[in-house]
């Protein structure tokens, strides 16, 4: 078995094992990354935990698809698309979009950190004139929590500029269930030696924060005692108590701008998350397509290297036959065999690149890189060729750095930048001012129970149960309010005056970068666009030079003929042909990067290689791959 045939039959066989390989991998992207939220009862549906689908490592069907007899059939469109989904660099990236539209709705909920809220506490252990302490407690004898009370209290956090209000509304329930005994050195009130008190406590809240700087808090405290004093009216009893309070800031941490400031940048962050991908995308394409046409570029060189090979060959043959004829003498079959020697190192030179090249494109566009051997086993082909127009229709530079401002997504990020730091400065200019806070609150109390065994009776008003004493809460027989002002004024307030300082500065120095980054905008786009005229110049120059030296070439061969050249001539302008072949390739390559490298720097690649975004975050592209009916000769 010759060698040639030995690799025809490797290659078959691990084409094979590739096709095998495929098929036990059937599905080959799960579903695009997303936050899927919890379903179930409107009441249990807020504490379930949300859920995401496992991490995508399977290639799409896209490359398979392209995949005939061997060779992976590409143009720029489907090499691009296959980047687009199969990039572990741009499945990555994909997570900031979604972690920027989860980190607005967090932003949404307010409050300073997770968890922290007002606390609630037991309170009115013992309710005025509920029972003998009760009774103690009406008539000032001792204190017992009193029947309103204010607002649950809450950690201090802090932070530069006011916090904003917890703006989920957060309900606590605090319920306890108490038996005591205490013994009575006078017995005169409870005629009793020891007061033994069942006692049942449910005291819960609900509080809604203000985006203007406060919040509304309903609590609702309900207390059941029975007790073994027969001088106790209404035995057992139950005492409701339901309090509305509000609290809001009158100065410091007053307004909807600046308690909203967080929630503000949060959506200009998923902007920003977006033009983020945007950038990454951008630079992936821009990649791809210089990679696509470096290797076409190196097709192109191994096609000229191998016509030279050809040729040179040809030479060679033909230079024997002349010295069978006795017309040229044998010392020139040395030089034809030299050329021939010369041109099958380059050509193996230029194979090895055309292999890298290969190898590169296959770990962009694929997952997996070269470990799928499917891919691993395949030629590229490429479909399309770098086109030179007859000329570049070029805007000036100033409406090339308009399109640059409007497109580029670094800009559209700085602008967000600004725009953020311009939020973020409400906080500390509001943290200048002092603390004034408002409170009003107001509280009805009710109480109801069934009359005891002692000699008095209790009023009838008071008889009954739970149902009685809600009918005089909600009657308002037993109301109470009060209202206060709470002023805290720092001494110096260097604080403030630093942190409002500092942020100004930051937005001052944000300005300059942005004119320096525009300034710098300007030159790229300049250097751009002398680059892209110098290369269709450059390639214009290339394609005349190599289309005279084959004339020149031609003539030389010609003299050869006659016996008027020599085979030096033949062979040297053979070279001087081959390097105009080259400078011609090499041409058409920068004339392509050029034009890649404008489009990049004006921020319309995806544009102009109709890339969408939208498809991007999903890695599913629409675009509709196709086999060429007819495959083109290699």
């Amino acid at each position: 078995m010759t060698g040639a045939t030995a690799m025809n039959v490797r290659k078959i066989f691990a084409l094979f094992a590739a096709w095998l390989c495929l098929l036990s991998q059937l599905s080959a992207q799960g579903p695009a990354q997303f936050v899927e939220k919890p379903h179930g009862p409107i009441f249990v549906r807020s504490y379930r935990p949300t859920s995401t689908p496992p991490a995508r490592l399977r290639n799409s069907e896209r490359l398979h698809d392209l995949i005939r007899g061997g060779k992976l059939y590409l143009t720029v469109q489907d090499a691009i698309a296959a980047a687009l989904e199969n990039s572990l660099d741009l499945e990555v990236n994909r997570y900031g979009p979604l972690t920027a539209e989860w980190q607005l709705k967090r932003a949404q909920a307010g409050g300073p950190l997770r968890g922290v809220t007002a606390g609630n506490t037991l309170s009115n252990l013992a309710t005025s004139g509920q029972g003998v302490a009760g009774s103690q407690v009406a008539a000032g004898l001792s204190s017992g929590g009193g029947g309103g009370g204010g607002g649950g209290g809450g950690g201090v956090v802090q932070q530069i500029g006011p916090i904003t209000p917890n703006l989920d509304a957060v309900l606590q329930n605090v319920s306890a269930f108490l038996h005591t005994s205490q013994p009575q050195q006078n017995s005169t009130q409870s005629q009793t030696s020891a007061l033994v008190d069942t006692r049942h406590i449910f005291n819960s809240f609900v509080q809604q924060g203000l985006l203007s700087g406060g919040f509304v808090q309903v609590t609702a405290n309900e207390q059941y005692l029975q007790e073994n004093a027969p001088t106790n009216l209404l035995n057992p009893s139950v005492a409701p108590v339901v309090q509305i309070t509000v609290r809001h800031s009158l100065l410091q941490g007053f307004g909807v701008a600046v308690n909203r400031r967080f929630i503000t940048v949060a959506e200009k962050q998923v902007g920003a998350a977006r033009e983020t991908f945007r950038s990454q995308l951008l630079n992936l394409v821009a990649s791809v397509l210089n990679i696509y046409w470096a290797l076409a570029a190196a097709d192109d060189d191994l096609k000229v290297r191998q016509r030279a090979l050809d040729a040179s060959q040809k030479f060679l043959d033909d230079t024997k036959k002349q010295i069978g004829l006795g017309v040229v003498a044998r010392v020139d079959l040395v030089r034809a065999e030299s050329d021939v020697a010369a041109r099958k190192q380059e050509l193996g030179i230029s194979q090895t690149t055309v292999r890298q090249q290969e190898g590169l494109l296959k770990n962009t566009l694929s997952r997996n890189g070269t470990e799928d051997p499917l891919i691993d086993a395949v030629d590229v082909v490429l479909l399309d060729r770098i086109e030179v127009p007859d000329k570049d229709d070029l805007p000036g530079l100033r409406d090339l750095l308009a399109r640059a401002m409007a497109k580029r997504p670094d800009v559209m990020l700085a602008k967000i930048s600004d725009e953020t730091g311009e939020i973020l400065a409400l906080g500390s200019a509001n943290s200048l001012l002092p603390t004034l806070q408002g409170v009003y609150a107001t509280w009805d109390a009710g109480q109801a129970g069934v009359p005891g065994t002692g000699s008095s009776q209790p009023d009838p008003y008071f008889v009954g149960g739970l149902g009685t004493a809600l009918g005089q809460v909600f009657r308002r027989n037993y109301y109470s309010q009060r209202a206060g002002l709470g002023l805290n004024i720092p001494i110096g307030n260097r604080g403030a005056q630093a942190d409002y300082g500092i942020d100004q500065l930051q937005l001052r120095q944000g300005d300059l970068v942005e004119r320096r980054n525009m300034n710098a905008i300007v030159v790229s786009i300049s250097n751009q666009m002398i680059a892209l005229r110098q290369a269709r110049s450059r390639y214009r120059q290339a394609v005349d030079t190599r289309a005279l030296q084959e004339q020149l070439l031609q003539k030389e061969q010609e003299m050869f003929s006659f016996g008027t050249a020599t085979i030096t001539d033949v062979v040297s302008s053979r070279r001087t042909l081959l390097n105009a072949q080259l400078a011609e390739v090499q041409a058409l390559s920068a004339y392509g990067r050029a034009r890649g490298g404008l489009d990049q720097v004006l921020g319309e690649t995806l544009e102009v290689n109709h890339v969408s975004i939208d498809d991007a975050l999903k890695g599913a592209v629409a675009l509709e791959s196709k086999l060429p009916a007819t495959p083109p000769n290699q």
